[in-house]
């Protein structure tokens, strides 16, 4: 998988999601988090993987004043890049049924990332850093935003591609919305392809069936790799060998004879379409394994360890990456993603013919290569200038400080044309000037594997401003975490309250209920997203799901919500 958990973020999890108070893994008692300098420049003569050090400021004491003085807290915060975005398409289908959704799916790094930043791009593989923020105006906080990005496709450059696709023909998927959607955005997706692309199909029900082997789309449509593919007993194979006639042609039929029939196998069609897309390797081309399905295992071993136990040497031996795409109005959410996560993927949801055409048709095609591998962001904050800090989301993501540079630690996978946003909630300490933070970002080049690393930094006179003056992005960003943290809170009936005041050890708690600082409410969140400065068709969609959510709430009551037009507790976002 891409992250692993520390002692802090287990800490984090305990407390149902919140949020550090202190840093990403920080906040603990243990003392060997809470090095001080001489601790720190020790570990650098060593051989010890590293993080990333803060930059020493200008007025910073002697290092030996320090060396009888309790430890600091610890001012590093490390996670694995996430480029997900099912959550924020699962709560805008929730929302749009007339539903709160189930806080447990709402990962508020998924809602910032689901809309793209406008960052500079590098010449090369790899990121570019960008670092801002501004004032939130609650009792001192600003927002910090480091936006990561990667070079653009280029597709007359780009390798050729062997897609096995997972899918789903269960009886659920017979729901409107899900198969039908599915094998409408298969075909138009497979007459955009390239004529050296390949693409095979597995099917999965009770039990799974390779329906058509990797198969090259132009020329003579030759069938890569022969044989009988299983699925640990549960799979088979219709074809093997080689065939004539046009490649795309055997797809399209491949996909009209899709029908849906029994239960929900999952093990046996993941295990089977990893069988399937090793089986059809090509060399020198992206191998990926696709999943289409609603996640909800009811046959054969639905645990996600068991499922994910499968896919772990193919994943670590062949290279072959995972794409979730979510379908359905009942959806196994947190499955999808676990296995997306441990297939080194990143997952999507689809709801309509728009959504399933951007993913298949745009995003998937144009994703087809990588610009990184195991890439992980750290952020130095400087102990001088910064009381307190927390990162918004990436709860599951998080990393070891000292595994930053460790690269036998997993990190994401993030293809080209990819922004990735981390906000920070940040309270400067009164009166403190000078450098704030330094983030840094490390990944291994998709082919050579060879490691790299960029940073930049911020001072903190870059957060005098007010949100109302901030970069239009930014303003984007901070009403999707706000959104996420309010949905998060606003439970509905039924699901247990995302209650997130109890403070980690050595630091405070906030007033109120939320877990952001100034997390305005519902109705006044959906104000905030009338009066955006530009109009486009993502900040639509986001205030109609704005929108809906206000009026749900409204309408059940739901705890930590009020009525539009009431005062909000902790204000509103104060540009």
């Amino acid at each position: 998988m891409r992250a692993r958990k520390t002692r802090h973020g287990m800490l984090a999890a305990a407390m149902a999601g919140g949020l550090l108070l202190t840093g990403c893994t920080g906040g603990g008692s243990g003392s060997d988090n809470r090095a001080t300098a001489d601790d720190k420049a020790r570990r650098r003569s060593g051989s010890e993987p590293l993080p990333a050090p803060a930059p020493a400021t200008p007025g910073r004491e002697d290092e030996g004043s320090h060396r009888d003085a309790a430890p600091p807290p610890d001012y590093l915060s490390t996670f694995a890049l996430d480029v997900d975005t099912a959550s924020y398409g699962f709560a805008r289908r929730t929302l749009a049924e007339g539903r709160l959704p189930d806080p447990a799916t709402v990962r508020p790094e998924e809602f910032v990332n689901s809309f793209r930043q406008d960052y500079p791009r590098p010449d090369g593989d790899g990121f570019s850093v960008s670092v801002d923020g501004a004032r939130t105006g609650d009792d001192g906080w600003s927002l910090l935003r480091v936006g990561l990005a990667t070079r653009e496709a280029a597709e007359e450059k780009r390798p050729p591609a062997a897609l096995t696709f997972v899918i789903d023909v269960s009886g659920s998927m017979a729901e409107p919305g899900r198969l039908d959607l599915a094998k409408k955005s298969l075909g138009i997706m497979t007459d955009r392809l390239r004529p050296d692309d390949s693409i095979a199909l597995v099917t999965f029900s009770d039990t799974a069936e390779t329906v058509l082997p990797m198969t090259r789309l132009g020329g003579t449509g030759t069938r890569i790799g022969s044989g009988t593919e299983t699925g640990t007993g549960t799979g088979t194979s219709t074809g093997t060998g080689t065939g004539t006639g046009d490649g795309r042609h055997r797809v399209h039929d491949a996909i009209d004879g899709l029908e849906p029939t029994q239960s929900t196998n999952l093990e046996a069609g993941v295990t089977t379409g990893y069988d399937t897309a090793v089986r059809g390797k090509r060399e020198g081309a992206t191998n990926r394994v696709v999943l289409l399905s609603d996640a909800l295992a009811n046959t054969g071993d639905t645990s996600a360890d068991g499922i994910l136990e499968r896919i772990s040497d193919a994943r670590r031996e062949h290279g072959i990456t995972l794409f979730g795409v979510g379908v359905g109005s009942d959806y196994g959410d947190a499955l999808m993603e676990r296995l997306a996560d441990k297939g080194d993927g990143h997952t999507a949801y689809v709801s309509n013919d728009e959504e399933a055409r951007e993913v298949f048709c745009e995003e998937l095609p144009a994703n087809i290569e990588l610009r990184a591998r195991e890439a992980k962001a750290q952020v130095a904050f400087d102990p001088e200038t910064v009381e307190q800090f927390r990162l918004i989301g990436y709860e599951n993501r998080e990393v070891a400080d000292d595994d930053f540079r460790d690269d036998s630690v997993d990190g994401g996978e993030v293809g080209p044309g990819h922004t990735v946003t981390a906000l920070y909630a940040v309270r400067a300490k009164p009166g403190a000037g000078g450098h704030l933070a330094t983030a840094s970002v490390r990944w291994l080049d998709p082919s050579s594997r060879a490691p790299h690393e960029e940073s930049g930094r911020i001072e903190t006179a870059d957060l005098d401003g007010s949100l109302r003056e901030a970069d239009e992005g930014l303003q984007v960003a901070a009403l999707a975490a706000y959104f996420a943290d309010a949905l998060r809170t606003a439970a509905p009936s039924g699901y247990p309250r995302q209650d997130r005041t109890s403070p980690l050890p050595g630091t405070s708690s906030l007033p109120g209920t939320q877990s952001l600082p100034g997390t305005p409410s519902l109705p006044e969140l959906s104000r905030q997203a009338h009066a955006l400065p530009s109009y486009d068709k993502q900040t639509r969609d986001l205030t109609e799901a704005v929108d809906r959510a206000a009026r749900i709430a409204d309408d059940t009551h739901a705890p930590g919500t009020h009525a539009p037009g009431t005062a909000s507790p902790r204000g509103e976002i104060r540009y």
